[in-house]
Parts: structure tokens; sequence; C-alpha cells
């Protein structure tokens, strides 16, 4: 184990499980359940391990699958595989920002200076284990980047190779749950999909009262420059992302910000690659941020306490968010080079 190593592999970790979950909070419930104990194990603070699960655990609505760049490709008429291209370099950018974060807690506290090294053996009997799992994310986005499936093709593969491997490899669970996993997941889709129609017509409603020609007037009054309307979109989403989970803060804004967009010559991909960024901060943003309450129930400590210990991930992922917002090669470079 590299010294100061076991923060870096949480960061690492929710980014490889955000390849598979797509959702954030899915993400923190699952790397935190697991790595928090052994970040206290190593001599991290519980307050510190959570708040590096609850802001790691974000990047997975940034990097694809993500749910929300699906949810904003579909109400803007967007290509689902240039938001997932757009995603790709900024989660790099928001776990390293990260990880530079954990290894300098590690170095200023003292805490996790490394054990015995694992032998080639045991990495290759622990992947050889994961390997069915680590799967996913090729069939995923393998199929969508290589135009062999379209997204909803990929989910539904995703679907039946999960089914496979919880029941046959792992073992999870038996075929006897699988009739109540599926009317789960009827009852999520239905939530979801009346949540949907309900912005469709709110969507529908604002373009019938010119909103979006009205909000554009009000923001020009500001300025014409599009820095300063990106500007005003991040200090908008990062307020809404505080009372309002990604997928509903998407389908009530889309609508209105990507008119907004194109007028100012804002190319529709980046902007949902910067509202997703903005969704992700305002889930681990104190004091009601959803992630920073899965971290903090799991580590079993106070959100106050969690909240100091996040202040210096929140800084560093907000000029990860600056640089997403205001250099678009980093969102962008993928996308126009597969265009």
């Amino acid at each position: 184990m590299v010294a100061r190593g076991l923060g870096v592999c949480v960061v690492a970790a929710a980014m490889v499980f955000g390849g598979i979950s797509g959702s954030a909070i899915a993400d923190a419930a699952a790397v935190g359940s697991v790595m928090i104990p052994s970040m206290a194990q190593r001599g991290y603070t519980k307050p510190f391990a959570a708040a590096l699960v609850a802001a790691a655990g974000t990047i997975g609505i940034i990097v694809p699958p993500s749910i929300p760049l699906l949810i904003y490709g579909f109400v803007g008429n967007v290509s689902v595989k240039e938001l997932f291209l757009s995603g790709c370099v900024p989660g790099v950018v928001f776990g390293l920002a990260m990880m530079g974060v954990a290894i300098y807690v590690g170095k200023r506290t003292g805490c996790d200076v490394g054990g015995e090294r694992s032998s080639w053996k045991e990495i290759w009997r622990s992947f050889l284990g994961c390997a069915p799992a680590l799967c996913m994310p090729a069939i995923i986005l393998g199929g969508i980047f290589s135009g062999a499936t379209t997204a909803t093709e990929a989910a539904a593969l995703a679907v039946v190779y999960g089914l496979i491997v919880s029941t046959v490899i792992y073992r999870d669970f038996s075929w006897r749950n699988v009739p109540r996993l599926i009317v789960d997941v009827f009852v999520t889709s239905a939530v979801v999909m009346t949540v949907i129609g309900t912005a469709q017509a709110l969507s529908w409603l604002i373009t019938l009262e010119q909103m979006a020609v009205i909000l554009l007037e009000w923001v020009k009054h500001l300025s014409t420059s599009p820095w300063v309307f990106l500007l005003v979109v991040n200090i908008f989403l990062l307020i809404l992302g505080h009372v309002l989970e990604p997928a509903p803060a998407i389908l009530l804004t889309a609508p209105l910000f990507i008119p907004l967009a194109r007028a100012y010559g804002i190319d529709p991909v980046h902007l949902g690659l910067i509202i997703s960024c903005n969704l992700a901060l305002g889930l681990f943003t104190p004091p009601i941020g959803a992630s920073l309450f899965v971290a903090s129930r799991i580590a079993d400590v106070g959100v106050l306490a969690v909240t100091r210990a996040i202040i210096p991930l929140f800084l560093v992922a907000l000029a990860a968010l600056l640089l997403v917002t205001y250099v678009p090669i980093i969102p962008m470079g993928l996308v126009w080079a597969f265009r």
C-alpha cells in the first residue's frame, strides 16, 4: 500500500463505481460502507472519511453513464453519446483534485503511513474476483460509444448482465427475489415518468409564455458576455442544488437554459456538463447535501463535524467547476474529436 493511499483509493473507487451506478447517492453508500471503517482503522478521522466519501461519490453523476446527463439529453434533445464523452475528462479533474486533498490531509495528520505491499498474485486474484462487475461499464459505455447500441439498449443489456452476474456468479440474491425487484423498478419508474411528464408540460408552458425570451432579455441587461451568463448559471444552480435532487432540477432548468445558451453561442453539450457538475456540488454542500447525510449516517458522526471536514474538498471542487466552465477544451475536447 502506498503511503496515504487509502484516501486516493476511496476517490478512485468512487470514480469506477460511478461508471456502473451513475448515481451519487448509490456511489457514496456503496463505497462508504466499505471504506469509511477502513479509513478509520488507518488513522483518518471519521468526519474526514465521511466527507471524502460524500464528495467523491458525487463524481458518479459527472462521469459516464451519468443519470442526470441522460435525463438532460432526453429533455434537451442533446446527443447522449456526446454528453457522456464530455464527462470523461472533467470526472478525472474532479477526482485528481480530491485525491490531492486526501494526500495533503494524510501527510499533515500523519495517518495512513502504509503497510505491507500486496503481491502480484494477490492483486491478480482480487482482480479476477472483481472482473465480472468491472465489465458492466464496458458494456454500457462500449455499446454507446461504438454506436452498437443506443443509451436505452445499453441500459437493457446492463440490467440483463447485472442480473446474471448477481444471481449466478456472486449469488447476492436468488431468482425468487426477481419478481419483488421488478415491482420495485416499476414503482420507481412510475414516479420518475410522472415527474418527466410534469416537466414536459412545464416546458410546453415555458415555450408558450416565451419565458426563455424574457429571461434572455433580463440576462442581456446584466451583460452580453457569455462568461457572465455562465457565472449566473453557476450561481443559480449551486443554490438550486441545495434544495432539489439532480433529476428534477434538470427537468426544471434545462428547457430554460438551453435556448439561452444557444443565444450566447454556448454548446448545449457544454451546458449540460456544467449543470451536472453544479448539481454534483449541491449534493455535498452543507448543510443539506444528500450525500453529506448518507456519509454521515454510515460513519455514525454528526453532520456538523462532516461539514467542517468537507470545506477543503468543496473548495477544490469549486475550482474544478470553474475550470470546466471557462476552459471548454476540458469538457469538449473529446466531443470535438469524435464529431
